[in-house]
């Protein structure tokens, strides 16, 4: 430790991302990545700008990708906020409505990057406990002192929570944010987006790295009251006012607009899921029904450490966390049909 550090660099505990390991042999199924490309129309309206105008900055406030998300939504341009990946988006939130010294609320089993968080920006927790189904009962949330965050569906359990207990935690936090955490909602049942309309306290925050397969553009958002909204910008702009580049800027607004092609991988996605999951019961796993991109499995005889290590030196990489109460979980990110049946092959082998 440095003795030229800060106290919010000592007490910082940094997210440990899933691995990245370049070898073209390895399956990779541990960073929930989308297993399709990008819309064709990203990489037409990436080469379109790749120009001269690449010498000039960026637009600060991202108005065409605002506009576009919010036509998608019908929202207006002044309900959406564009940040650097959802992970930047969920910083900036932790900074414009968490106060430290008041304590806020989120799931004992969830996004590890909250804690993190917390910790840098010196916000006290409550980590509540998910039941033993790990399921999440608002009645946990009502009345935070310093507000909520979860993830729906939530990672790494896959679960997806109705709308309805979502406006149960809405109602008993009146003066307080609840940010729910959207990143694969686009593989589940419905978003939380018509909620705004009637609850000026709901912060939504969304990811293009998933569902429209932009996980290398970095590109995430939210969706809020025009008064969250300004809150974020006041933040970023405090930080950068050029955080979003112009390749990212196009490329977003074209993968929105491909309504045909977004669709079409989303359910190709689901179908392969389906089919993974009922696959994963046969050979004796218990797999929480998922509402995301990836499964949440376990097997009553054999150990996830060991099969998380069997997999990898066999060239298929999942995702394996080392936590209490989910120990012997391993998380499984859809792959195309192809990739999964050599996750099968591979599984089969190792017995």
């Amino acid at each position: 430790m440095s003795k030229f550090w800060s106290s919010a660099v000592k007490r910082s505990d940094p997210y440990v991302p899933g691995e990245q390991i370049t070898n073209a042999n390895m399956i990779k199924l541990n960073t929930n990545e989308n297993p399709y490309p990008p819309s064709p129309l990203v990489f037409d309206a990436i080469k379109n700008e790749a120009d001269q105008s690449l010498r000039l900055y960026p637009s600060p406030t991202v108005d065409t990708l605002r506009k576009e998300i919010a036509d998608l939504y019908e929202l207006e341009k002044e309900h959406v906020f564009i940040g650097n990946g959802s992970d930047e988006v969920l910083a900036f939130s932790f900074m414009a409505f968490f106060e430290p010294g008041q304590a806020i609320r989120y799931p004992d089993i969830s996004y590890s990057f909250y804690p993190v968080y917390a910790k840098l920006f010196d916000i006290p927790v409550e980590e509540i406990p998910l039941q033993d189904d790990f399921t999440l009962d608002p009645k946990d949330y009502y009345h935070s002192e310093g507000g909520v965050i979860f993830p729906n569906p939530n990672a790494p359990t896959s679960l997806y929570l109705d709308l309805t207990a979502i406006e149960d935690i809405l109602r008993n936090n009146k003066d307080k944010v609840v940010i729910v955490d959207e990143a694969y909602v686009d593989f589940a049942e419905e978003s939380a987006v018509d909620l705004l309309k009637k609850y000026d306290n709901l912060l939504i925050i969304q990811t293009m790295s998933k569902s429209r397969a932009l996980a290398g553009l970095r590109l995430g958002f939210a969706l809020g009251s025009p008064e969250l909204i300004e809150g974020l910008v006041r933040i970023k702009d405090s930080f950068n006012s050029y955080t979003i580049d112009r390749l990212a800027i196009v490329g977003g607004v074209a993968a929105i607009k491909d309504k045909a092609y977004f669709t079409e991988t989303k359910n190709k996605v689901i179908a392969t899921r389906n089919w993974v999951t009922k696959e994963l019961e046969n050979l004796g796993f218990t797999v929480l029904p998922s509402q995301t991109n990836f499964l949440f499995v376990t097997h009553p005889e054999k150990d996830a450490a060991l099969l998380y290590e069997r997999l990898k030196e066999n060239h298929v990489l999942i995702r394996y966390f080392d936590k209490s109460r989910i120990e012997n979980f391993i998380r499984i990110t859809i792959g195309t049909d192809e990739e999964m049946k050599r996750f099968f092959q591979v599984l089969n082998k190792i017995g």
